[in-house]
């Protein structure tokens, strides 16, 4: 089965698993430590602090940015992740709807600002494709909102424009540790903070007893291990060959496929291409669940990339609604194809000629 992602692990991926499960330590040890340097060196960050999951990422940055009731404008495309953390925080999600590229419209963004008391704008870079910054950093300073990057589909340096961002190591994503995420700051308080957060809320106090440690915050054991770590650490050498492959396949596609399926955006060299994300005009959702069902039969898997957060059936029971014609349309039409480092080109002719014979 040709998958729409899937992982490259490679002799010394386990070399380095293999000697961290021989060392003394498995976890909270120094792996991690050394992981979470190397990522704030390759993204440009201060601090990053590396934890079980791209969720636990959102989350613990939800904890750190937002209060109760707090209003936060977000996208209705991208994975439940990113406005669950909201929920998590006992605020609200706003959704505002998207461009034809798949990111949030932030022309529709500034007119909320203008209307209501927003904390801050969830900002999810799908695909791995980046906003238009200058406008973020604009909408930032005049509307005085914290901004939130979810990238858990870009990795690349970062600007400086957002207060935190949140990434995914899941196999698919472009590096893994099995499973695994990180939250990344320039601020100590919110680094700080967040270390609290992933270790139950817990400081070590040693002023009286050798022993002694305090908790002092509501937190959570959301504590990655050094065998992830150590993972990661390998997957890292090799992360700017992983990111070049995808670019190869991004633009073999928009070479290659036909006039009828369109890819969401022009090819961008600047795009980490965690998705390669096409679109065709369906009819109906069933006519798209009959091709994907013959795509499968040709050992292709396919998926969509995502119903809008709005029509799942928790929010509706919550009473969060949305009008966001453009998601509709989006998500009816839209499909992700096979995009991943070990892809071969041609397996990637096969999947082209497979879409020809399906949708042609």
């Amino acid at each position: 089965m040709i998958n729409y992602g899937k992982q490259s692990i490679n002799q010394d991926d386990i070399n380095a698993v293999v000697d961290t499960l021989k060392s003394d330590f498995l976890t909270t040890g120094p792996k991690v430590k050394e992981f979470e340097e190397k990522l704030a060196k390759k993204l440009n960050f201060k601090y990053v602090v590396a934890v079980s999951n791209g969720t636990a990422a959102l989350h613990l940055a939800s904890l750190c940015l937002l209060n109760k009731g707090d209003k936060v404008i977000t996208t209705p495309i991208s994975f439940i992740a990113t406005s669950n953390s909201i929920l998590y925080a006992n605020a609200k999600p706003i959704f505002v709807d998207i461009q034809k590229n798949g990111l949030i419209n932030l022309d529709l963004v500034e007119e909320k600002l203008k209307k209501e008391n927003i904390k801050a704008i969830y900002l999810v870079s799908l695909t791995g494709l980046m906003f238009d910054e200058e406008k973020v950093k604009y909408l930032k300073e005049k509307y005085n909102v914290k901004i939130l990057y979810d990238n858990a589909h870009y990795f690349g340096r970062d600007s400086g424009i957002c207060d935190i961002a949140t990434y995914s190591f899941h196999p698919v994503k472009h590096i893994t540790t099995f499973e695994g995420g990180a939250v990344a700051t320039n601020d100590k308080k919110t680094y700080e903070k967040l270390l609290r957060l992933r270790n139950h809320g817990i400081v070590k106090d040693n002023s009286m007893y050798p022993w002694e440690y305090k908790m002092i915050d509501l937190g959570f054991n959301y504590r990655l291990s050094d065998v992830a770590s150590a993972l990661g650490i390998s997957q890292l050498e090799r992360v700017d060959k992983f990111l070049e492959k995808r670019k190869e396949i991004a633009k073999y596609y928009h070479q290659n496929l036909p006039s009828y399926i369109k890819p969401l955006y022009p090819y961008n060299e600047n795009s980490s291409y965690h998705l390669f994300v096409v679109q065709y005009d369906f009819k109906n959702l069933d006519e798209k669940a009959k091709f994907f069902t013959k795509m499968k039969q040709k050992g292709i898997n396919l998926q969509v990339h995502y119903i809008p957060i709005y029509k799942h059936p928790y929010y509706k029971k919550r009473g969060i609604k949305a009008s966001c014609p453009n998601a509709e349309e989006y998500y009816l039409n839209s499909f992700s194809l096979p995009i991943y480092y070990d892809l071969s080109f041609e397996e990637v002719d096969y999947v082209i000629d497979s879409l020809k014979g399906c949708l042609g």
